[in-house]
């Protein structure tokens, strides 16, 4: 038996389709986003061997000698495109917490299903939320693998959130026309074999929570991994069944549930100290979120006058822009 701080969630009956099917499911995820807001994902329908595929080819690319991997640098913080080297980013910077920067590489993607003679794509508040992907050279099949994975997720995704507009007793299409053109994420994350300690306080990814609706993640089983911070304070690993995602819900959802559903902190803590090799770590995140100019604003079934609105309305995108701007930094690669 797996072990893990956080529940199970097998959603095979909800897609299934039947309708008191999908009710208890949908009671199932409203207990668990307002306990814990995080849950390894079951019977998501998602093919292992699509995971592999980009779980392959991203490790290779990570392998890859660091002037390779800089020909696709990110362009610019808020221009989520690109190779992150270790040492550039620190997630705590989020949390206004002064923090080393984490250990870790990173490759990130946004949409790939942009029309550019369509204006909606060109709008003024758009800024670099539909950018173009970088596709590194090698390896060979990268944006293929990468373009499918995308899709897969995206449809993944709008199953989560039709699931969730329930489960806030609300039309189960409720999130469809804020989510058909969203700005979602899909990210690679590289934690390399630590070879000398890391610096005090500094972690391979430092405590923070997402600035998403929901985080689909499938992290692997290498040490030194994700961690949550549980209500009492204290630091609780997360395992998941083979075969299954990590998933939690982020900031934008919180705001709109009225903090009914929790963003939970969490962090990616550095391997056991007596061990050098064979400890480095390889997850892949697909960062849900909404189209750019949705207005996240509480959601009727989540506030009374008992409980009113804690959070002023915000454009999704502008959002994130904020977010994304926050974590990047300008130091050289730490090797």
């Amino acid at each position: 038996m797996v072990m893990s701080a956080v529940p199970e969630l097998d959603i095979s009956l909800f897609l299934a389709g039947k309708e008191s099917d999908k009710m208890r499911v949908a009671r199932e995820l409203d207990d668990v986003c307002r306990e814990v807001g995080f849950f390894c994902l079951t019977g998501h329908g998602v093919a292992e061997e699509r995971f592999r595929e980009i779980y392959d080819v991203s490790k290779t690319f990570f392998l890859l000698d660091l002037d390779q991997k800089r020909q696709v640098a990110q362009p610019a913080p808020d221009i989520v495109r690109g190779y992150i080297g270790v040492g550039e980013a620190a997630l705590g910077d989020m949390m206004g917490e002064d923090t080393p920067p984490d250990w870790k590489e990173s490759f990130s993607a946004g949409p790939v299903d942009v029309d550019p003679a369509d204006s909606y794509y060109q709008g003024p508040n758009v800024r670099g939320h539909y950018a173009p992907n970088r596709w590194p050279a090698q390896p060979d099949g990268f944006g293929r693998i990468w373009t499918d994975y995308y899709r897969t997720m995206s449809r993944l995704s709008s199953d989560m959130m039709r699931l969730s507009a329930l489960a806030l007793g609300l039309p189960e299409d409720f999130f469809a026309d804020k989510i058909d053109r969203h700005i979602a994420i899909l990210g690679a994350m590289y934690y390399p074999d630590q070879d000398h300690p890391p610096t005090p306080g500094q972690l391979r990814a430092g405590a923070h929570t997402d600035f998403d609706t929901l985080t689909i993640l499938r992290p692997d089983e290498a040490p030194g991994g994700l961690q949550i911070q549980t209500k009492s304070g204290e630091w609780a690993s997360v395992r998941a069944p083979a075969g299954a995602f990590v998933v939690n819900i982020g900031d934008l959802m919180a705001r709109w549930t009225n903090d009914r559903w929790v963003s939970t902190l969490h962090r990616v803590v550095n391997p056991p100290h007596d061990t050098v090799l064979g400890t480095e770590r390889l997850s892949i995140g697909f960062f849900h979120e909404t189209n750019y100019d949705t207005l996240v604003e509480c959601l009727p079934s989540c506030q009374s006058l008992e409980s009113p609105p804690r959070y002023p309305p915000v454009y999704a995108g502008e959002y994130l822009h904020g977010q994304f701007t926050s974590q990047t930094r300008n130091e050289n690669a730490v090797n």
